[in-house]
């Protein structure tokens, strides 16, 4: 096994992270992943349903706060490769019970750390192969004007106690490196969408509520605008970091593709109505008069907008997914999968 590669990868059942356990097996060889997910309502083993019979795939189900687990594991596997999936991600769920995303998102972040640090630092220099890799988000920048983009280099403004422990994390993984040379790097990306996508989100909770017929809920006036990105062109952007990104660099990943909250609303319905046969009863409930504006989110965010150039430049990554094929897609996965929905929103 001298010459696998052996990926820790943690909340990999979740939607990103189970994404990207499937592309790092179709792309690579001799590859062996572990993935750690305490399975929240967020994570579901379903989502890797595919792998279940394969050698090289082993699941733990534990929390990354786990100190013990977590000693258990490195000191079983030697670990070439830390991408760290494993947060609390939903806005409104943090601004209604903070606690449990500080206990996920920074301590856990540092248990990971800590764990790397301790099997990866020999002396004063890293062990050459190694990489930790930590999924964060546009977020952490707060809001933009009507015009221009995020960089790396825009100062970290945070709004909701989400963000500000995706912030905190972000820093931590700096610090690492700056104060004891572990190799890292940070990757902060626009909004996702694509199947597997737990229905508190926002397009997959727009799908499934125009499916039953129920309120599609706007907040404010519908026009806050984000950069949407289809979940595989960011796991193919992810892998190239892990392999190719310069230790301690950041790399913001973000489509292009800026839409008001209102207008996907719209588009949503639309191809629901134009992917219905007409002898489905659900194609009744399609309608403009299911969208209903609802009190703004506290320290609501206007505007998120990512320029990608640097991933683009120096790892030659573009998205390459168009909003609306991507969007047809991900409407089609939910109508062919009742079963999981059904599954998870249980």
């Amino acid at each position: 096994m001298a010459d696998y590669k052996t990926y820790l990868v943690t909340g990999g059942a979740g939607f990103i992270g189970s994404h990207y356990i499937r592309h790092i097996f179709d792309i690579h060889r001799h590859i062996r992943v572990i993935n750690v997910d305490c399975l929240t309502y967020a994570g579901n083993t379903m989502n890797l349903k595919s792998l279940e019979n394969n050698p090289d795939y082993i699941f733990f189900k534990a929390d990354i706060d786990d100190k013990a687990a977590l000693t258990s594991i490195f000191t079983k596997y030697d670990i070439d490769y830390i991408v760290n999936f494993a947060a609390e991600t939903h806005v409104d769920r943090s601004i209604q019970n903070p606690d449990e995303f500080i206990n996920t998102n920074i301590h856990g972040t540092l248990n990971l750390l800590n764990r790397a640090r301790t099997k990866w630092i020999d002396g004063d220099e890293p062990l050459p192969g190694k990489k930790y890799v930590q999924i964060s988000t546009d977020e952490v920048y707060g809001s933009l004007g009507k015009y221009g983009f995020f960089t790396e280099q825009t100062p970290l403004d945070p709004h909701s106690p989400y963000s500000a422990s995706k912030a905190s994390a972000d820093l931590l993984v700096k610090a690492y490196f700056d104060t004891y040379k572990l190799p890292v790097n940070i990757t902060r990306c626009s909004n996702n969408y694509g199947p597997n996508q737990f229905p508190e989100k926002f397009i997959p909770l727009l799908i499934d509520n125009a499916l039953n017929g129920r309120k599609l809920p706007i907040y404010g006036d519908g026009m806050q605008i984000r950069d949407w990105l289809y979940v595989n062109d960011h796991v193919r952007a992810i892998d190239m970091v892990c392999s190719n990104g310069i230790p301690g660099e950041i790399y913001n990943i973000g489509g292009h593709n800026e839409k008001r909250n209102i207008d996907i609303a719209k588009t949503i319905l639309k191809v629901l109505s134009g992917t219905l046969p007409d002898t489905d009863v659900r194609k009744s409930h399609i309608n403009p008069d299911l969208i209903e504006f609802i009190e703004d989110r506290k320290g609501h965010d206007r505007r998120y907008a990512i320029d990608p150039s640097k991933i683009r430049n120096e790892l030659g990554w573009a998205p390459e997914t168009v909003f609306e094929d991507g969007l047809q897609l991900t409407v089609e996965w939910y109508l062919n999968n009742p079963e999981w929905v059904g599954h998870v929103t249980a």
